[in-house]
């Protein structure tokens, strides 16, 4: 079994509060994050951001594999993952949505392209550990 992992630190309150993330990597290390970056406007990153960065990278892969099943090797896959957070959920925020764009450049008939992107939604690993509705747009070319 595979076990990476992330970390956070938070400190003070969380209107005022702050805190920093990092992973195992390194890639990241100690990102600020804060309450208005998360719920206003503030530049920064949050949670919802990191997932759907994971969520965006993790189905690529994977539709790069099912493609690979196929004998199909892609010349690009770009994704971007929209991880909608509805705040005012009885019981707190909570994850409902995650919408996947994704623009796939391949010598393959644009039909199996489409089966394979629904497989992936389905399949990926972090598809599948979110519980909200994961959505797919797909552009060929």
């Amino acid at each position: 079994m595979i076990a990476k992992h992330g970390s956070a630190v938070w400190n003070g309150s969380l209107k005022q509060g702050g805190g920093t993330v990092s992973t195992q990597s390194g890639a990241l290390s100690g990102l600020s994050y804060t309450h208005a970056m998360r719920f206003g406007d503030a530049k920064g990153t949050n949670p919802e951001e990191l997932i759907g960065a994971a969520h965006a990278a993790c189905f690529s892969m994977f539709l790069a594999a099912l493609m690979g099943g196929e004998e199909i090797v892609p010349d690009a896959i770009e994704t971007t993952s929209t991880i909608s957070l509805d705040a005012t959920t009885e019981g707190g925020p909570t994850v409902k949505k995650a919408h996947l764009v994704t623009s796939v450049r391949a010598a393959a008939p644009e039909a199996k392209i489409r089966v394979l992107a629904d497989k992936a939604k389905a399949g990926c690993p972090i598809s599948k550990l979110l519980n909200a509705e994961v959505t797919i747009e797909v552009k060929i070319g």
